[in-house]
């Protein structure tokens, strides 16, 4: 917020300002009413006077104020808690002008707070709970000696037994968080059938689920995935016994699997309570609670789904929860790599590097890794060579371009934020990028930002910290999705007027002009080229250009049309090659008949 220094009347307010104050203030209120009404005390309960306020003393001492935690509150008892910045702006004459009063909204951080308070006090009554049972039942058969009934004293081992293996799990799930915040849980991915997955998880769950309706829908083409059985078994176990807490009973669980671009996508849906939407967002969060089965029961840790998500992340794969909301069930559905084929347990080898290298091994597809933190470069080392990869590592920039010329790598994790340039910007200035798979290495999420990378070219985003295990299998998915959209490209070349695409010398030109077209923008033209005369939908665009890895909306698609067209010249009032199908997608010209082409 900006004050006045004159009269202290505030001259503008931004809309996150707003949002906090509107917390605070009755409808027919104006914000700045408002502000001569609240009261302020400090963070640990001390009232302040109107002379102590920060604002106060910026507007009549000139002091800086920085990172005071204020509680404002007002007059019907609502409070916000805040930290306070006043920064007072001078005129040439050194006179206090106007102050800059800035406010953080500590809310998220209380919730935080809180939600690690209560886990702290679920985890010590978990642990307390068995750990009781568990020397009840020691004592009894120590007291009892010889006189106890052989069945009882058979019940109380079994009760330690059962007691033991539930504290076992509860600190397994503790050390499997540390190690995805540290980046180091270990998964060994392998070619394994999804059906032979799901049946490991769904004998392991018999008991709980047998007083319900389980579906398992599985077409028979599914091809193998790349996954750690151990682990996906976790996942899958997790999600189903946590669709059987929140279902009423014999309610049904619908189990199913498809094949999403060179991944496969498992659902676990089920009918039971739902999910709030605003609550969508938390789930996969450390200490995240999901509301209240009916009828209440099986208690969870708040730590199931975030070791989901780290699981399946480390296996290059995406988890995500959808809900119409309460009372209307929820789905949870992730992604893993896929093999070559039904069946086909082989790796994929690159086409363009077969020539270089014996068939079978990696040892020559070279990774160049671009980032200005030396830490990071040397974890991307170790993980690519481990891997089997060849690194390329630098922190210079300015340097891409050259080492793309004389390395020739087979695909760049681009920084997001190097020095001087942003990594989006890179893939405009350095025209080499544009011909190579990208992937993004990041310590910033953010849905519109891994948009905003996705929609530049980047073929996938990792946000950092990252494990081993996830760097190398992303890789893995980005160089197959290319390499599949490289090997089903017609092998005729499409022409229509002035146009030439040429798919087996990648080579697009315009009246004999080459055109340089993204990597993105070059694999959407071809999808369109392929299925010439008729209408792709947005989904199919998404699918055939981005992969799994799609950010899953339209605008992205709408975005690399528009500049597909821009440099093919193409008006969208009255277009020659790429109509727009309103609503629905995009259709490419018919091309040029092949015996008018050759003559």
């Amino acid at each position: 917020m900006l004050f006045d220094a004159q009269g202290g009347k505030p001259l503008s307010i931004n809309r996150e300002a707003r949002r906090i104050i509107d917390r605070l203030r009755d409808p027919d209120q104006t914000p700045e009413e408002l502000l001569y009404l609240i009261s302020y005390r400090r963070g640990d309960g001390r009232q302040l006077s109107v002379a102590e306020f920060p604002l106060t003393r910026s507007l009549t001492t000139g002091e800086t104020v920085r990172g005071e935690e204020i509680v404002l509150q007002s007059p019907d008892g609502r409070e916000v808690s805040t930290i306070i910045n006043a920064t007072p702006i001078h005129s040439d004459d050194g006179q206090v002008v106007s102050v800059v009063v800035t406010l953080q909204d500590l809310a998220s951080l209380q919730q935080l707070e809180q939600m690690r308070a209560d886990f702290l006090a679920m985890v010590s009554h978990e642990l307390r709970a068995p750990l009781s049972s568990i020397k009840g039942s020691a004592a009894t058969l120590v007291q009892s000696g010889v006189t106890l009934d052989p069945a009882a004293a058979t019940q109380f081992h079994r009760i330690i037994e059962e007691q033991a293996d539930h504290m076992q799990d509860l600190i397994t799930d503790l050390l499997d968080v540390a190690r995805i915040e540290a980046g180091t849980l270990a998964v060994a991915p392998q070619p394994v059938e999804i059906g032979q997955l799901i049946e490991a998880a769904r004998s392991s769950l018999q008991s709980l689920v047998a007083g319900g309706d389980m579906t398992i829908d599985l077409p028979p083409d599914l091809p193998l995935v790349m996954a750690d059985r151990r682990r996906i078994s976790q996942v899958l176990v997790n999600l189903l016994s946590n669709a059987v807490r929140h279902s009423p009973d014999a309610s049904p669980i619908h189990l199913s699997a498809q094949t999403v671009g060179v991944q496969v996508e498992i659902r676990v849906k089920d009918e039971g309570d739902g999910i709030p939407e605003e609550q969508l967002s938390q789930l996969f969060r450390k200490f995240s609670q999901s509301p209240a089965a009916s009828g209440g029961s099986l208690p969870g840790s708040g730590l199931g789904l975030a070791i989901c998500k780290g699981i399946v992340e480390a296996h290059g794969g995406r988890i995500r929860a959808e809900s119409a909301g309460l009372g209307r069930g929820a789905t949870f559905s992730f992604t893993l790599p896929a093999t070559e084929a039904p069946g086909t347990p082989e790796p994929v080898v690159l086409p363009q590097v077969v020539s270089e290298i014996e068939r079978g091994t990696k040892r020559r597809v070279r990774i160049l890794a671009v980032d200005d933190d030396p830490q990071t470069l040397l974890h991307v080392r170790d993980a690519l060579t481990r891997a089997g990869y060849e690194p390329i590592l630098t922190g210079d920039p300015d340097a891409v371009g050259r080492l793309i010329t004389e390395r020739r790598p087979h695909l760049v994790l681009l920084d997001l934020m190097l020095p001087e340039v942003d990594g989006i910007e890179l893939l405009d200035l350095v025209p080499e990028l544009r011909e190579l798979p990208v992937i993004f290495l990041s310590a910033y999420g953010g849905d519109r930002r891994i948009a905003r990378a996705l929609e530049h070219g980047a073929d996938d985003y990792i946000v950092k910290p990252f494990s081993p295990t996830e760097l190398v299998a992303r890789i893995h998915t980005v160089l197959r999705r290319w390499t599949m959209s490289t090997a089903a490209e017609p092998n005729e070349p499409f022409v229509k007027d002035d146009l030439v695409v040429d798919f087996a010398a990648r080579r697009v030109s315009l009246a004999d002009n080459p055109v340089r077209l993204t990597q993105l923008e070059y694999r959407l033209l071809v999808d369109l080229c392929k299925h010439a005369g008729r209408v792709r939908t947005h989904a199919e665009l998404l699918r055939s250009a981005w992969g799994p890895a799609h950010p899953g909306r339209s605008g992205a698609v709408r975005t690399v049309i528009k500049q597909l067209r821009r440099k093919l010249g193409d008006n969208a009032d009255q277009p020659s090659y790429i109509f727009s199908e309103p609503r629905v997608g995009y259709r490419m010209a018919q091309p040029e008949p092949l015996d008018a082409i050759h003559h």
